[in-house]
Parts: structure tokens; sequence; C-alpha cells
């Protein structure tokens, strides 16, 4: 499993995140504000075949700042920073 850095970083007001997974398996991705509060779901426990995937992520109603996003697959977790600028 690879989670990889969001491109580009800091963004305004979208970026892509992209990350590797080797085996079939159920995805949950999530963001979260610096206090640690959900913002958004890219991915909702949505079974996925191995490969490289890449999901988009809009932060357009969200204010600068820093914000951290979650991969969990399987017994596999990482989460990784990434900065909005207006």
């Amino acid at each position: 499993y690879i989670l990889y850095q969001n491109y580009p970083n800091p963004f305004n007001p979208e970026t892509k995140i992209n990350f590797d997974i080797p085996e079939r398996s159920i995805v949950t991705i999530k963001v979260f504000d610096a206090l640690g509060r959900l913002v958004a779901y890219l991915a909702n426990g949505e079974l996925l075949e191995a490969g490289k995937k890449q999901v988009d992520f809009n932060a357009v109603s969200l204010s600068s700042g820093i914000y951290f996003y979650r991969l969990k697959a399987g017994n596999y977790s990482e989460t990784k920073k990434m900065i909005m600028m207006k």
C-alpha cells in the first residue's frame, strides 16, 4: 500500500491524491481540518481493484489552512498533510 503526497501542494482549490493498493480492498479516504473535524469523504468504503488510483479533491467551500487526508484499506492506514491557500 502506498499513499502519495497530494499534487499540487499547496493547492487552490483542487488537488489530486494518488495511491496504490496491492490487492482488492475496501477503501476509505477522509479529509480532516487542523482540529480533527471531518470535512469530506473522497471514498467511503468502496471496493476497489488492485492498482494505481487517483481521487480529486475540490476544496472550494473550505477556508485556507492545513488539512489532513487519511487512506484506510484493509489493515493499512496512513495520513498525510496538505495545505489549501486561497
